[in-house]
């Protein structure tokens, strides 16, 4: 005889008989749908869930308004405290192997910029699941402080290894506690001309890398290295007021750190595709800003007094770099006219190979600066578009900033290490590095174009 299932006192037969309350409810169903009715959610089967209060909906990005507006102003000197200086070190390296580090090769010298810029980047990592959990305030009052501080610390700096930390790391580590915050913020107040709005902002770069080589040419011959330093310690401080007034986010925080690393990524080919792209075009992208100058008093192309000026050229460049092809990314796509300026880049950095003349160093400068220019500052965009969820682009612009950090890293010492004598034929070596890595970058976003492509059918994201 069969034994009945006769639930236990105090049991529940959902929790006894899980298989047939599946079962009841894929009937109920389906004669639900056969009726014409809406299949309603089944009710919880777990007497320990409590439900969870959906969070109101957020309003849309305001696309302007003074609010918005004093964020990309906070954003515009974030930039000039971090990719400004970075932007500069050309001046740096030139002064170091011509002066205080004489003794040091040109490719021990370039760690000191690639440690810096590569922190910069790598520390997004960390910074940005703490912008999405809300702790933007104190990332941007830290990052600013350490920027300042190792500024003025550089300033006391006579050897190598003082530099390196000073230099590089501290103002390093700063840079990539600001730095992803900055531009992820733009994300809560621009949703249609978000590109533009980035661009905008990314040009405080280029303008403070075409003032601070002025500044330094002008007043190291007459006060020295130490107070030409302070001054721009100075000038950060008292520019880091604005972003600390006035930066605020938008978006409620979620309350608590993301994980570092959003594993949907390891499925998306497009962002995989993308950032390979960025590891290769970051590894080569500032080789013409570290060596503009070297380049100019070797070949004889300039006069040396003339030559610091080259770097100003290229960040003048990059003013129109940033803000140009970000206003036409809102029409045409941001990965769209990446493509292009990675593409157009790569041919600039080959026509630099037979610049022999005053009009032909110009002439790249300001070309390669702004194209160069809308590698660095569409970036950030493209990531917003590929990113499903608006909360996750903090740990998505991580992982990207952590691939291109190490790239960045790397990158000019491999081309210092390739100018050891700064033969012609090592410096065709360096410039057919640059160019190729920019080749490669253009294939790998074209393959996130197809693959975006086939995932929504449209050509522009």
């Amino acid at each position: 005889m069969e034994e009945k299932n006769t639930p236990r006192p105090g049991s529940s037969p959902v929790l006894d008989q899980p298989d047939a309350v599946h079962h009841l409810r894929a009937e109920l169903g389906a004669k639900e749908i056969e009726a014409g009715g809406r299949l309603s959610p089944a009710p919880s089967t777990s007497t320990d869930e409590v439900p969870i209060p959906t969070p109101p909906a957020l309003e849309p990005p305001p696309d302007g308004g003074l609010q918005a507006w004093l964020q990309v102003l906070g954003s515009t000197v974030v930039l000039i405290n971090t990719w400004g200086l970075i932007n500069t070190f050309g001046v740096y390296q030139a002064y170091y192997e011509t002066d205080l580090l004489s003794s040091n090769s040109p490719s021990d010298i370039s760690w000191i910029g690639s440690v810096q810029a590569s922190l910069l980047l790598l520390m997004g990592v960390f910074s940005g699941p703490l912008f999405d959990a809300g702790y933007f305030r104190s990332l941007l009052i830290t990052g600013l402080f350490l920027i300042v501080f190792g500024q003025f610390m550089t300033s006391l700096c006579t050897l190598y290894w003082q530099i390196l930390l000073a230099q590089g790391f501290c103002i390093g580590i700063g840079m990539g506690l600001v730095f992803l915050p900055s531009a992820a913020i733009i994300s809560q107040y621009f949703s249609r001309h978000r590109a533009l709005a980035l661009g905008i902002s990314s040009a405080g770069s280029p303008v403070a890398g075409t003032v601070f080589p002025i500044i330094f040419s002008r007043l190291e011959p007459i006060v020295g290295f130490a107070w030409t330093s302070r001054v721009f310690a100075f000038i950060l401080l008292a520019l880091s007021i604005i972003p600390v007034l006035f930066m605020r986010t938008r978006v409620p925080p979620t309350g608590r750190a993301r994980a570092i690393i959003d594993k949907s990524v390891f499925t998306d080919g497009a962002f995989l595709a993308f950032a390979s792209a960025g590891f290769l075009s970051f590894l080569v992208l500032y080789v013409p800003f570290f060596y503009i100058t070297l380049f100019a008093r070797s070949h004889h192309t300039t006069t040396d007094s003339f030559a610091p000026y080259l770097v100003t050229l290229l960040n003048v460049g990059s003013i129109f770099g940033r803000i140009i092809p970000n206003a036409l990314a809102d029409r045409l796509g941001c990965l769209n006219v990446l493509s292009v300026c990675m593409f157009a880049s790569s041919i600039m950095v080959l026509g630099w190979m037979g610049v022999h003349d005053l009009g032909g160093s110009v002439v790249f400068t300001l070309m390669y600066g702004l194209f160069s220019g809308a590698v660095v500052s569409l970036t950030p965009s493209v990531i917003f578009s590929m990113s499903p969820d608006i909360s996750r682009v903090g740990a998505r612009l991580g992982m990207n900033f952590l691939v291109t950090g190490i790239s960045i890293l790397i990158g000019t010492p491999i081309a210092g290490a390739i100018l050891t004598d700064f033969t012609n034929a090592q410096w065709l070596g360096a410039m057919g590095y640059t160019a190729g890595a920019f080749v490669v970058s253009t294939v790998l976003h074209a393959i996130a174009r197809f693959v975006l492509f086939k995932r929504n059918g449209r050509w522009k994201d």
